[in-house]
């Protein structure tokens, strides 16, 4: 199947935007987000009636999931490990050496060779470090002083991710030195779990894989031009048990990914996340968003408004 047409990118537009981007942002939210989507997926952003999985996604990060504080507690790497807990599988949560306001708060040498660090409130700001000898603790400092400055939430339009405080995580490394293992990110709809990717060479070659939670393939909903692994991957043996638990932990919320790991059997947690790539997804056959939007029903968030 060949990619979506509609990835490309119109530089004039972009380079015309971007002065006044800051501004539609901070006082015109909904322009900016309908303007955002049509610029990214090619598509018009219809908010009174969605029917595309990714117009739900929109929906629901502008006006439902920015005034739920338990979405904002999830989206926290620190508060979702009391989410986890509260829902009694602290057996799946990777462990930690500390949280620590300040960068400087660190003891590096109390951590082990291997570990994790992750900001607490935003996506992405993270650091893997596989050898201590070789960490480069000044280009750390600046990289986590600035993310720890940066109101993520308000950057990126998630709003939910603004009432996170702004801390540093420090997990253990799981897996092997030389290999990040796999991650499988579970999308669960009004507590129903329909679809899955899989990331693998992460840090290598990076890949996914997309199924339909079944395990047969679900190769439309690739979306942004990413690639899939062509030798596919086994689908694991705890692997109904890693859907149960996407599956408790989702039941509250209408949509959101649960992402976790396997490691030699052992199953661990890793984040939930509410509106992937802010929803602005580019997928590879067009029909899957709107076959997405069918498992995703927010009629009675539209309806109370």
């Amino acid at each position: 199947m060949s990619g979506n047409p509609n990835l490309k990118e119109n530089k004039l537009k972009r380079a015309l935007y971007v002065p006044f981007r800051g501004f539609v942002r901070t006082f015109f939210p909904v322009t900016y987000v309908k303007t955002q989507y049509k610029y990214i997926t090619h598509h018009r952003c219809n908010l009174k009636n969605p029917t595309r999985y990714t117009e739900k996604l929109q929906y629901l990060r502008l006006f439902v999931y920015p005034k739920n504080d338990e979405v904002s507690k999830c989206a926290s790497r620190d508060g979702v490990r009391e989410y986890v807990k509260e829902m009694g599988l602290e057996n799946i949560l990777i462990p930690t050496y500390g949280v620590f306001e300040k960068f400087d708060d660190i003891d590096f040498d109390k951590l082990p060779d291997q570990f994790v660090m992750k900001c607490t409130h935003a996506c992405a700001f993270n650091q893997i470090v596989r050898d201590k000898k070789n960490f480069n603790k000044v280009e750390a400092r600046k990289k986590f002083n600035k993310w720890l400055k940066t109101n993520y939430g308000n950057k990126t339009l998630e709003k939910h991710y603004s009432k996170i405080k702004p801390q540093i995580i420090i997990e253990k490394y799981i897996g092997e030195i030389e290999h990040l293992p796999l991650e499988y990110k579970i999308h669960v709809f009004n507590g129903v779990a329909k679809s899955l990717y899989v990331v693998s060479g992460r840090g290598e070659d990076i890949r996914y894989n997309n199924y339909y939670i079944d395990w047969t393939p679900f190769d439309g909903s690739q979306f942004n031009g990413w690639k899939k692994r062509e030798s596919g991957i086994n689908k694991p043996e705890n692997f109904d048990e890693m859907v149960k638990i996407a599956e408790l932990l989702a039941k509250k919320f209408p949509f959101v990914r649960v992402d976790l790991y396997d490691i030699n059997g052992k199953i661990y947690f890793g984040e939930m996340t509410f509106t992937p790539a802010k929803g602005t997804l580019i997928l590879d056959d067009d029909k899957c968003d709107f076959e997405m939007g069918e498992w995703l029903d927010i009629s009675k968030y539209i309806s109370s408004r």
